[in-house]
């Protein structure tokens, strides 16, 4: 028998404690980068705007580019899709808005993946991955899809994890496309707007805001329910 592995295909204790240290320094990479870029703002956003305006006609791609990796790294995506609002104006900045989004998504989930998919399995097991991966299967997409609506989670993070729980790749990009849209067009929209709060733009984006948190609570308790009657093991018949 290896003495790495134990018969029960469960990681022995030096190497689960290995497994457990990278997943830890992974997260408090994660932590660190959340507390110096969302909480500190350590990049001023007027000077990333005022940076790639300077670039032109290649101006929206340079910004699709540089806000996925700031995105990728806790900058926050509102903040991030009002500048493009500004930049670009409602129309050409939402698609700005959706494609940097997109971006952050594989970025992040790619990292994720690399840095902790091979620990996340070794610690859940054999079975239980098999199980996991066979969940991610059928439902990883709208996993996605149903993230992007709940208000107050940080779309990076969240594809941090499913990248290391191994969400594909296309179901990340599918999955942001679909599910980042409302909330890319309300904070563009917003930005859009600033200075004039009558604006029937502003209204807009603000309904749609609140259409689509209202939505978001909604798929995160259907969801929450189907998870708890997934887990519930059946009463015995008597």
């Amino acid at each position: 028998m290896s003495d790495d592995v134990r018969s029960d295909d469960r990681p022995a204790p030096a190497d689960r404690r290995r497994h457990l240290v990278r997943l830890a320094l992974f997260m408090a990479f994660l932590a660190a980068l959340f507390y110096l870029f969302t909480v500190t703002r350590a990049v001023d956003v007027e000077q990333v705007r005022a940076a790639v305006a300077a670039t032109g006609p290649a101006a929206p791609l340079t910004y699709v580019v540089v806000s996925a990796l700031l995105g990728a790294l806790f900058v926050p995506g509102p903040i991030l899709a009002a500048g493009s609002g500004v930049l670009f104006g409602p129309l050409l900045g939402t698609a700005v808005t959706l494609g940097a989004t997109v971006g952050t998504a594989a970025v992040a989930s790619l990292a994720g993946r690399r840095a902790g998919r091979d620990s996340a399995r070794a610690l859940l097991g054999p079975d239980r991955s098999d199980r996991l991966d066979a969940l991610v299967d059928r439902g990883g997409l709208w996993a996605v899809v149903g993230q992007r609506f709940v208000p107050g989670v940080s779309d990076a993070l969240a594809s941090y994890g499913f990248g290391a729980f191994g969400v594909p790749l296309w179901q990340m990009v599918v999955g942001a496309l679909i599910g980042s849209l409302p909330r890319a067009f309300v904070y563009t929209a917003l930005g859009a707007s600033v200075g004039e709060p009558s604006s029937p733009l502003l209204f807009t984006a603000i309904a749609v805001w609140c259409i689509t948190a209202v939505v978001g609570v909604f798929a995160a308790r259907s969801g929450y329910r189907r998870w708890r009657a997934h887990r519930t093991p059946p009463e015995p018949s008597v």
